[in-house]
């Protein structure tokens, strides 16, 4: 996960306590401003190296194992937004700003199966999303791969993720302000409905 997973597993503590720490610890760390370099990625992310050959694993991971329609996996590849990386990991890109690249998420396709974030990622200044239409109604999903599940199901919605549970990402509040209705997608665990009841506040 993030930052946050990793203080609420290493101080052994909540949701809240753990952003609180971070709060404390890293104040100005969320709001310095977007800093690009001459390829529109964030200055402080690493990019994972995109590795083509490893596309095929990739593929047959989100479409045969996680039932993902082939177009719509094919659409993300064919942007940009969805790639292989060396460890034939499936990486789906973070954009904030002007479509910054602002992080990515990373899925494990091999028989290891994990999840966790690019390195320097900013989950506050971007994230990913999907939508196959002009859509005014926005579904918040856990992960990426969620989020391209909902798509599918509900293609009238737009889908966007927040990498791991959060009730309240730094690039929700405009999205309301613009009128779109959001709804909560998250895990039926006691985690996704903690972070729902928060959300609803």
């Amino acid at each position: 996960g993030g930052a946050i997973d990793l203080v609420m597993h290493l101080r052994q503590c909540d949701f809240k306590s753990a952003v609180f720490w971070l709060d404390e610890n890293f104040p100005n760390h969320y709001t310095q401003p977007l800093a690009r370099n001459a390829c529109g990625v964030h200055k402080d992310f690493s990019l994972p190296m995109r590795n083509d050959s490893a596309l095929p694993r990739i593929r047959n991971y989100l479409t045969n194992e996680r039932h993902i329609p082939p177009p719509l996996i094919d659409s993300l590849i064919q942007a940009g937004r969805l790639f292989a990386d060396n460890k034939t990991n499936a990486v789906f890109l973070l954009l904030g700003k002007e479509k910054a690249v602002v992080g990515a998420e990373l899925r494990g396709t091999t028989s290891v199966k994990w999840h966790g974030m690019a390195a320097g990622s900013r989950k506050d200044l971007g994230c990913f999303y999907i939508k196959t239409c002009a859509a005014k109604k926005v579904v918040l999903c856990e992960s990426a791969i969620d989020a391209i599940s909902c798509c599918a199901i509900h293609p009238t919605f737009m889908a966007v993720s927040t990498s791991g549970a959060n009730p309240n990402p730094a690039w929700l509040s405009p999205l309301v302000k613009k009128g779109y209705e959001i709804f909560c997608g998250f895990d039926s665990d006691a985690t996704g409905e903690t972070c729902a009841k928060k959300m609803a506040h």
